[in-house]
């Protein structure tokens, strides 16, 4: 007579089934999981806004680094040409999820990989850049946030004219390798004719360049700045201050980080919330979600924040006007 099967035994034959046919269904409910989430920066350090907010948020939905999370933090310190090596190396640890903090690096890592999930955080009009097809359908292994910043840049010249209705002549620090900067300069050409003012366009791709930049502002004596979105100009940011203010030039900068340093003005997303918005993708992904069934989402909130104690060592009085319409007015 045969004897019946334990029950034990029937439940192991059961589970084994279960990890033939899905494995990372059994492996993510695992108790003690510790996930791995890389972070790809151009330029920005991980003390920086978007990289800190990431951190910030990750921890409060739960994940706690060294217990069930592990980051892997890399940036090209503003050497742009690293980001393929560096993408190669965090695509080759294997991680969960990729956080790609800049166009340039999003761009290195789509052409690394087709497998491991892309978050875009402070990456500029992926669409546009051909970083994904759509932003409602992304597809593949990217979504996250877009900054579009090519939109923005017509607006903050506007905002400079309006600050400073004097100015006829502005210099441009813009990044001819940076994919997005080509939409950015014609929106900002565009601009520049309806509001009658010509610009000296200025090619910063890196920290050498920018003692090029400063001796043709003196040159073609530019009477303003306007520092185009990029990852560059942001890790150098205090000695483009430094110059602006030694040279008296009333300046436009992309980020409120340049304002916390002394520039005088500012208009653009903020990078912290950026940040913040990409760890919810983060999370969903962990989660299980499908990067390329996620819409990305778009900046809504754009900052003027202007620095009345600069404004004062340019020897500048602000229109009312525009001071009413900012976000926040340093004193």
């Amino acid at each position: 007579m045969t004897r019946p099967r334990p029950r034990t035994a029937t439940a192991l034959v059961v589970l084994a089934f279960a990890l033939l046919i899905d494995p990372l269904g059994v492996e993510a409910q695992a108790p003690g999981r510790v996930w791995r989430v890389a972070v790809l920066t151009g330029a920005v350090p991980r003390e920086g806004p978007a990289p800190r907010a990431l951190e910030q948020r990750l921890a409060e939905l739960g994940y706690v680094e060294g217990k069930n999370l592990l980051i892997d933090f890399r940036t090209a310190g503003g050497q742009l040409d690293r980001l393929p090596i560096l993408a190669a190396e965090l695509v080759g640890r294997g991680p969960d999820v990729i956080v790609a903090i800049s166009t340039q690096a999003a761009i290195a890592l789509k052409n690394t990989t087709r497998h491991i999930p892309i978050v875009l955080a402070a990456a500029g009009d992926p669409v546009g850049t051909g970083i994904v097809p759509s932003l409602a359908r992304p597809g593949g292994n990217i979504t996250g946030v877009s900054l579009l910043n090519a939109e923005l840049s017509g607006k903050a010249l506007q905002l400079l004219k309006e600050a400073v209705p004097a100015i006829s002549r502005v210099a441009v620090f813009w990044n001819s390798e940076n994919p997005l900067h080509g939409q950015v300069r014609t929106a900002t050409e565009a601009a520049a004719t309806a509001l009658k003012v010509t610009l000296q366009l200025l090619d910063v791709r890196g920290p050498d360049d920018l003692s090029k930049a400063f001796d043709a502002v003196v040159r073609q004596r530019a009477e303003a700045l306007l520092v185009f979105p990029d990852f560059v100009t942001l890790a150098h940011r205090k000695p483009i201050i430094a110059y602006a203010a030694k040279r008296r030039l009333p300046a436009m900068h992309p980020f409120r980080e340049m304002v916390d340093d002394g520039g005088l003005m500012c208009y653009g997303p903020s990078l912290a919330d950026s940040g913040r918005a990409a760890t919810d993708y983060v999370d969903k992904i962990l989660k299980g979600a499908a990067p390329g069934t996620l819409p990305i989402a778009q900046a809504t909130r754009f900052e003027l924040l202007i620095n009345l104690k600069a404004a004062k060592a340019l020897g500048l009085t602000l229109p009312p006007a525009v001071l009413a319409r900012a976000d926040e007015v340093r004193q």
